[in-house]
């Protein structure tokens, strides 16, 4: 057993050991703290990893069948698509058609020395009439004009009070 002296002794070289060592050992300690979670990190992703192995082995058929599902799905929206420009394309076609019939119905009835413009408004009408059937057509509201006749600009009568004025300098004026 050590004595009081003993005792004293071994408190004053620990004492001067930790005043001289002190930030050393506790950087040294925080070090190996850390490196023992990284270790503990690695090695719990190691197990992990070796049934991963197992599944990279299935995966290709997995990818395989989804490259496939993809191609398959592009294919579809594809022809979706192109059946989509063929209707167009007929659509298009016929209006073309029967836009080449009015020109020639028109040509035709100058020819004869008759007025055109009214036989091309109840061709456009009919035309009209028949590609929206379902359309209802719009009625326009009655439009009052914005100002009323007496208004005239260059004289500066009939516009009330308004008068013009220059606008307010703003940062971008030139100095």
């Amino acid at each position: 057993a050590l004595g009081r002296g003993g005792l004293e002794a071994l408190q004053h070289t620990v004492g001067s050991v930790l005043s001289s060592y002190g930030w050393y050992m506790l950087l040294a300690v925080v070090a190996v703290y850390l490196l023992v979670q990284k270790v503990s990190r690695s090695l719990a992703a190691r197990p992990s990893a070796r049934p991963g192995a197992a599944e990279a082995a299935e995966e290709p058929d997995v990818v395989v069948r989804r490259q496939e599902a993809l191609a398959a799905a592009r294919l579809r929206m594809q022809e979706e698509l192109n059946a989509q420009a063929e209707r167009y394309k007929e659509k298009q076609r016929q209006l073309e058609e029967e836009r080449r019939r009015q020109k020639i119905a028109m040509w035709e009835s100058m020819q004869e020395g008759k007025s055109y413009k009214g036989n091309l408004k109840l061709n456009q009408q009919e035309v009209e009439s028949g590609a929206s059937a379902s359309a209802v057509p719009k009625s326009k509201p009655n439009k009052k004009p914005l100002r009323g006749g007496g208004y005239n600009p260059l004289s500066g009568e009939g516009g009330g009070t308004c008068s013009w004025r220059p606008g307010r300098r703003g940062p971008s004026a030139g100095g």
